[in-house]
């Protein structure tokens, strides 16, 4: 039997799980909604670049990602900030999907990803 690890339980789910050494992220945003798309975007990657680290990984290692965007205008403006973030031979699959709402008007994106450990 493969042993399942959880990490960061939070009230209703946990912040990734673990399973034959592949990492599946729960959703993350910024938490100053205050900022625009880049902004918020920044945020979530160094979120993500410090929650890598502590699991033993990092950005070069993501499979796969999914983007939800509240404003699909602002597209381009994510672009390019997750371009500064991640380096170009190390894209991973990805998704950019636009949905009315992410929970607060002000929230932006929220981004999911896999990455290996």
């Amino acid at each position: 039997m493969t042993e399942i690890i959880r990490h960061r339980k939070h009230k209703i789910m946990h912040g990734a799980v673990e399973h034959n050494g592949v990492l599946y992220f729960g959703g993350h945003a910024a938490n100053d909604l205050s900022k625009g798309m880049a902004d918020q975007t920044r945020e979530v990657c160094a979120k993500l670049d410090k929650f890598l680290a502590e699991l033993g990984s990092d950005k070069t290692k993501i499979l796969a990602a999914r983007i939800y965007l509240s404003d699909m205008s602002q597209k381009e403006e994510m672009n390019k900030a997750w371009l500064e973030w991640i380096p170009e031979d190390d894209l991973p699959s990805r998704a950019t999907i636009g949905i009315a709402s992410l929970g607060d008007p002000n929230r932006l994106i929220e981004v999911i990803i896999t990455a290996a450990r």
